[in-house]
């Protein structure tokens, strides 16, 4: 016997079967959903910068979904351990991170996320690297490593020069002999000048070792950044005169002969190292000089004095010249005080009456003032042997 379904009937189980199928479908994209939940939220994380981190720069990471800050603080683990201290931008998609201390130079770091949360609940771990900045490197020294015959003077310092710059960092050296160094740094920040405060002993062989340290560092951090060895030159050919530098500047004031008996003049002997004023050819006073070195030799002649000015800057040496009168026209040489650097430092009078300069003509602390008071625009200047 065939039945037939009511027409009514018919609608009712259509409208079960497309519900049933809606649920089915609904349940597994739930499902599905739920299986791909942290795929659909997945949290990429990236640093903005790597390698060369100065001790004190801020690391930045950035989120590619915005985190729960709180959250991302507390699962943050960085080895070496570092204190650091969290700051947070654009909506909690970038986290910045800095050093209370400093990172310490030439080292690996790792930031370790642990149990990370975006906004979605949904957890993510992640290890981010980054390098600091190496110390500085010397990239050339003067003298070069094994010269020899080496004379220093505030002019001829002993040098070294640096890949960048050095105002981050405190710097000590050794000199072995031992010597006591007095060190200056460039205006560029990547130079440093040394002299020692004692002349260093000639025909020695001296070894200079450079240490650097952040400023942060403590005193036991210094870390070697290279040394150097040079053989010093021989010791002078002795001066005929009297060595007492008394006994020698009453001998100018004896045996200098006046070469102009009318007017002022100034009178500079290189062999034996004085200088007399005369005025009118009666020698009013004797001084001891340091004329031009071998190979820089101060010129002879007769000249006048072409300038004058009370502390003159020497851009080429970057040194002040105290009491600085030019007896070339150019200007590029002249009479002055023992010069000094911008930190104050002097050169010493101890190498007055030995040819050690550039070519200048270098007079002792009150000598130099008195020669600048007493000599005038124009004053003759008669340089000989």
């Amino acid at each position: 016997m065939i039945s037939f379904i009511p027409h009514k009937n018919k609608k009712h189980t259509w409208r079960t079967i497309t519900f049933i199928f809606v649920m089915v479908c609904f349940s597994g994209t739930i499902a599905y959903f739920a299986q791909n939940y942290s795929q659909f939220f997945k949290t990429d994380v990236s640093i903005e910068q790597t390698s060369s981190i100065d001790s004190t720069q801020q690391i930045t990471i950035v989120f590619s979904i915005p985190v729960k800050p709180s959250i991302i603080e507390r699962s943050i683990t960085i080895s070496p351990k570092q204190d650091v201290q969290f700051s947070w931008e654009n909506k909690n998609r970038k986290l910045n991170i800095t050093p209370k201390g400093y990172w310490q130079p030439e080292s690996k770091y790792t930031i370790m996320i642990s149990g990370g949360k975006n906004i979605f609940f949904s957890s993510f771990d992640k290890n981010l690297y980054f390098s600091t900045k190496p110390y500085p490197v010397i990239t050339s020294t003067l003298p070069v490593n094994g010269e020899k015959d080496i004379e220093t003077t505030i002019e001829d310092p002993v040098t070294f020069n640096f890949n960048y710059l050095l105002d981050s960092y405190d710097f000590k050296f050794e000199a072995n002999p031992q010597k006591q160094l007095e060190s200056q740094l460039s205006d560029d920040k990547k130079t440093i000048r040394l002299i020692p405060i004692d002349d260093f002993e000639n025909n020695s062989k001296y070894t200079i070792s450079v240490f650097l340290k952040l400023k942060q560092q403590s005193e036991n951090d210094y870390h070697k950044a290279g040394e150097i060895f040079f053989n010093t030159a021989p010791p002078p050919p002795p001066v005929e005169r009297n060595k007492n530098p008394a006994t020698r500047l009453e001998e100018a004031m004896l045996y200098t002969k006046p070469q102009i008996s009318m007017g002022k003049y100034i009178d500079i002997s290189l062999k034996y190292q004085n200088m007399v004023i005369f005025e009118n050819g009666k020698a009013l006073s004797a001084h001891i000089i340091s004329s031009g070195k071998s190979g820089m030799p101060t010129p002879q002649g007769q000249f006048s004095i072409y300038n004058k000015a009370l502390r003159a800057w020497s851009k080429k040496y970057a040194l002040f010249m105290p009491f600085w009168m030019a007896f070339l026209p150019s200007g590029e040489m002249g009479i002055h005080e023992l010069p000094e650097w911008p930190g104050g430092y002097k050169e010493g009078a101890n190498h007055l009456g030995t040819p050690v300069s550039h070519g200048c003509v270098r007079l002792g602390i009150g000598d130099a003032k008195e020669v600048y008071d007493w000599a005038e625009i124009g004053t003759p200047v008669v340089i000989h042997e």
